[in-house]
């Protein structure tokens, strides 16, 4: 039996999983607007551990979504997991956060477009098939009414950026699933048994999340 605790910090979501052998066994997660991670994720991880009946001792990997996403999130999940993998000596993996929001809905045929809000009418995206598996790379793109012209469809939007899309992106060839908003940490399940089947480990000195945009503070111009 294998146990993989999975953190999901990208977005406002903040998920934890508990899962066994790539099956969801707990997932406590909340998404709020004003980014509860550094209060709610240690007691996430606690708490999923006390449901599943474990201790950190039963685990054999930690994963982290590695991003795109939000800088402070992505830190704060990423800063866990390291800390996790190297006090347990045990293996570190990273998924793909868009992967994971595609994973959340099912399709016969077409593409799926997971999308992060960014900012205005920019997006983080990536283009994934049926069996999820990355056929575009991931992009912070600016949506406008001839972005995916070229792309026959249908095209399947899931995420908090595609809501914005709804307005722009009108063509019959866009599928939107409204009820998919944020990536959670159970779809990771499947995902990072996968990776620790395929000894796909990250390493926990060198790693840094996949922020796809630099960081930029702003600050006011003197007078």
């Amino acid at each position: 039996m294998t146990y993989i605790l999975n953190l999901e910090t990208a977005t406002k979501n903040c998920s934890v999983s508990l899962a066994k052998d790539g099956k969801t066994v707990v997932c406590l997660e909340v998404a709020d607007e004003g980014y509860s991670h550094a209060e709610k994720l240690h007691v996430f991880i606690e708490q999923a551990l006390q449901q599943a009946g474990l201790t950190f001792q039963n685990l054999d990997a930690v994963a982290v979504s590695q991003g795109p996403g939000s800088y402070t999130g992505l830190r704060i999940g990423v800063s866990a997991a390291k800390g996790l993998s190297y006090a347990l000596n045990i293996p570190l993996l990273a998924t793909d956060t868009l992967e994971a929001l595609s994973r959340k809905i099912t399709i016969e045929s077409g593409i799926v477009v997971p999308m992060l809000d960014a900012r205005r009418m920019e997006v983080f995206t990536a283009f994934f098939d049926k069996d999820y598996t990355k056929i575009r790379e991931t992009k912070a793109e600016i949506i406008d009414e001839n972005t995916y012209a070229e792309v026959v469809g249908p095209l399947h939007l899931v995420g908090d950026g595609a809501s914005k899309c709804k307005e722009v992106l009108v063509s019959d060839k866009f599928v939107y699933h409204d009820k998919v908003i944020h990536p959670s940490a159970n779809e990771m399940s499947a995902m990072s048994f996968e990776k620790f089947q395929q000894k796909d480990f990250a390493d926990v000195a060198y790693f840094e999340p996949f922020y796809l945009k630099d960081f930029v503070m702003t600050t006011k111009p003197k007078a």
